[in-house]
């Protein structure tokens, strides 16, 4: 059978090739001129992607027959385990953190042989009062204060960030109950906007795209159920602070890969209460957090996710770490989170458009 590298390149389907390829630079141009406008739309579907399943669940199983209301029982029933998570995990973590105020402002008392320390602030500005009245009307004074100012505005520019994505958060809610309202609909007829000579490519590329997008997310699943059920045990073995919850924070933060990172801020924070707590030494506890991380690491990256992954999606292991390693080179971070579904999808652009190596097996067949 002839492939598409044995035919010859004309000049027309030069021209066409490259039509496609200012077409597909010029909506990657507007696609990132309109991010900001299009990241809430497209969280919305991804979010509705993965709860349909669910509402389809309650509507014809549990014989909710309303689709609204199969909507309203789902994201309750969603709102109500993130919320018995986040129960489990953050006010013992708010527990830790006011033991370790206490143990700081016992320490400082002690320390300063003070018995409260806002009339210990009081005291020196009395006695001090006269120096700090000078410093007040000094020039120094005056240019620190034209130095604060633009980070004064910064603040209340994060303010307003923060405001801003409160209101797209309600804005991508609003987008996914509308979408799980017509699901159905708007899956079998998107491929519309499409002329109808290229819907089969897109079609069957959309077929492409939600197989790999599946099978990535119960992959990524099951590697951060694996990991957080091992930091679990890690920090249970060295007797660390929260040891369980901590571990669940970590495996829900490894849903996205390698967010679970950020989890090293709280576990220096705890490693300081234990040895505040205990007396034992700070770095000797927070080197043994590490070494738990760094363990957990090594098995995750080099036995757990080459073994599912490359099961879940189709890929051998040297594969998946060679697609992790090239493009977290080329996009850093962004890279690696993409870099697993990304590499499948191309793998199977490959195979379908380029080699035909599924018609030659069907031919076979």
């Amino acid at each position: 059978m002839m492939t598409l590298t044995d035919k010859p390149i004309t000049f027309d389907k030069f021209v066409r090739w490259l039509g496609w390829g200012i077409i597909v630079l010029a909506v990657v141009c507007l696609i990132n001129y309109l991010g900001s406008v299009l990241l809430p739309f497209a969280v919305a579907w991804l979010l509705a992607y993965l709860l349909y399943p669910i509402v389809k669940f309650v509507q014809y199983r549990l014989h909710v027959r309303n689709r609204v209301l199969s909507i309203i029982i789902t994201l309750t029933g969603v709102i109500a385990i993130i919320c018995g998570v986040a129960w489990l995990i953050i006010p013992p973590m708010i527990e830790q953190f006011q033991r370790l105020g206490a143990l700081a402002t016992t320490y400082i008392q002690t320390a300063a042989n003070i018995d409260s320390i806002p009339d210990a602030v009081g005291q020196w500005t009395q006695n001090h009062r006269q120096e700090l009245e000078d410093f007040l009307r000094s020039d120094k004074f005056s240019d620190s204060i034209k130095a604060a100012l633009p980070q004064v505005f910064n603040v209340v520019g994060h303010t307003a960030n923060v405001i801003m994505s409160i209101v797209a958060s309600l804005i991508t809610l609003l987008y996914m109950f509308f979408i799980l309202l017509d699901y159905e609909y708007l899956t079998e007829n998107w491929i519309k906007i499409f002329p109808k000579k290229s819907r089969p490519f897109w079609r069957s590329l959309a077929t492409d795209a939600e197989r790999e997008l599946s099978n990535y997310i119960r992959g990524q699943g099951l590697v951060a159920l694996i990991m957080g059920i091992l930091f679990c045990i890690g920090f249970t073995i060295i007797d660390f602070p929260m040891a369980i919850g901590l571990g669940i924070l970590i495996g829900i933060l490894d849903l996205v890969p390698y967010l679970h990172t950020f989890a090293l801020i709280p576990t220096a924070l705890l490693a300081l209460l234990k040895a505040a707590d205990t007396g034992q030494n700070f770095w000797v506890i927070f080197a043994m957090a590490v070494a738990v991380f760094a363990i957990v690491q090594v098995i995750i990256d080099m036995v757990v996710t080459p073994k599912v992954m490359g099961r879940a999606m189709g890929l051998n292991p040297a594969i998946l770490l060679l697609s992790l390693s090239v493009w977290g080179a080329l996009l850093g971070f962004i890279g690696l989170i993409i870099a697993l579904p990304l590499t499948t999808l191309l793998m199977a652009y490959y195979q379908r458009y380029i080699t035909r190596e599924n018609e030659e097996i069907a031919a076979e067949a």
